[in-house]
């Protein structure tokens, strides 16, 4: 069953195709439709539309990914978004894990540089302290599905860009210092629309909201360790709170 939509509204601006696509994005995102979609006509007769303006939402729908058009089968509601656990003790590499899904993250770059006073209150050092930054894309089964910014403080951390390129996983690069237990201080989620340069490192259109992901961690004696920023594509991941 379908959540119950206001009706479409011609005197906003929003075209009434584009009403539909959101209707449906939220059907899609909540849950309440997966699957196949009902059919043009029986989604014309829904939103009491023509199915050329059906056929423009679903179009749009899948130019985001959140659907796939099987010619002679249907469209389908893609089943292979990745279930993020937010938990304590969690990171997206254990999700992905638990999925069986082949994921790794792509070390772009890392650079030594000083605090700003927002990454040192989190990591409760003094604005300008020196902190390690680390740029990588965390990748599933060959696809960019998020863009990372992480921060450790230095000199704890130095030479950690070297090992986490090395293994692809924060974690276990991380046990390498001796840090072979973590939880997770805070998280902080926000839908955003991506500029056009993230957009194109997602593959994935700036109409699109990303979900922005910034998390602080601490070690097993409650010192922080990281601070850290992932953008991730919202067709692919979604965010599931998972208290311990």
């Amino acid at each position: 069953m379908t959540a119950q939509h206001p009706p479409l509204d011609r005197r906003t601006g929003i075209t009434i195709w584009r009403q539909i696509e959101q209707a449906l994005r939220a059907d899609i995102l909540s849950g309440q439709l997966q699957h196949r979609l009902p059919n043009e006509t029986a989604l014309a007769e829904r939103f009491s539309v023509n199915r050329h303006t059906v056929r423009q939402a679903v179009k749009a729908l899948a130019d985001h990914g959140l659907v796939d058009i099987r010619h002679g089968s249907g469209t389908f509601v893609r089943d292979d978004m990745i279930d993020y656990q937010v938990g304590r003790r969690s990171r997206l590499a254990h999700s992905v894990a638990h999925a069986q899904r082949l994921g790794t993250s792509r070390v772009l770059s890392w650079q030594a540089e000083p605090a700003t006073p927002e990454i040192a209150r989190l990591l409760d050092l003094r604005a300008g302290d020196q902190v390690l930054c680390i740029e990588s894309l965390d990748i599933v089964d060959s696809k960019i599905i998020g863009v990372c910014s992480q921060y450790f403080p230095l000199p704890r951390f130095a030479g950690l860009g070297e090992l986490y390129a090395q293994t692809g996983v924060t974690h276990l690069a991380l046990a390498q210092f001796g840090v072979l237990q973590f939880q997770r201080r805070m998280s902080r989620v926000t839908a955003r629309l991506p500029d056009k340069q993230l957009a194109g490192q997602l593959g994935q259109p700036v109409s699109l909201p990303i979900l922005h992901v910034a998390s602080v961690y601490v070690d097993g004696d409650g010192i922080a360790i990281e601070y850290g920023i992932s953008q991730f594509c919202s067709a692919a991941v979604q965010v599931v709170i998972a208290p311990d």
